[in-house]
């Protein structure tokens, strides 16, 4: 296929990303397709083969994000497609706004998208994510442990019962919030 032909596919893919037309998505993918999205702690990020790869990146996006794309610049040479836009949207567990500059690598083959690499702005989906990011829980509950051991052992001190003890922890900690 031409290069003038490979970036009407993707445009064609982004298009259909836009509307939400799983069945012109799924017709514009190889079989074979693998979306690569760096970075680790994330609920997108991984390596996503075959169409039920695909099919599962996309329902987790639409689980996670309220978001609009915009592809903006379109650079390709043979059968290589680099696409370069922006997003902006909400993080659905922290309602939290967020605008994203990315870059996509696309390998175009037979008509298909073959290969996505998917270069995004990881801060500031992280500062849209941060309250209900696992990471950032899991050190509010480090350190809450680590209250209810300094608590436990006041409470011991002081003849508390220690459901007590960590009744008050838990009452007392920012952990939930």
């Amino acid at each position: 296929m031409s290069t003038e032909q490979n970036v009407q596919t993707v445009k064609d893919f982004f298009a259909a990303i836009g509307s939400g037309d799983k069945e012109a998505l799924l017709a514009l993918v190889a079989e074979d397709i693998e979306w690569i999205i760096p970075g680790r702690d994330w609920a997108l990020a991984g390596t996503h083969r075959g169409h039920a790869g695909f099919v599962d990146l996309l329902e987790t996006a639409s689980r996670s994000l309220e978001t609009s794309t915009e592809p903006r610049e379109f650079v390709a040479q043979g059968d290589r497609v680099l696409v370069i836009g922006a997003a902006s949207g909400n993080v659905k567990a922290t309602n939290k706004p967020f605008e994203d500059e990315w870059v996509f690598a696309i390998t175009v083959r037979d008509g298909k998208l073959a290969s996505i690499r998917e270069y995004v702005d990881t801060q500031a989906l992280a500062r849209a994510s941060a309250a209900g990011h696992p990471a950032v829980v899991d050190q509010r509950l480090r350190s809450s442990a680590e209250d209810f051991v300094t608590l436990a052992k006041t409470g011991a001190e002081t003849g508390l019962e220690p459901w007590r003890v960590f009744v008050r922890a838990v009452r007392s900690s920012n952990v939930w919030q």
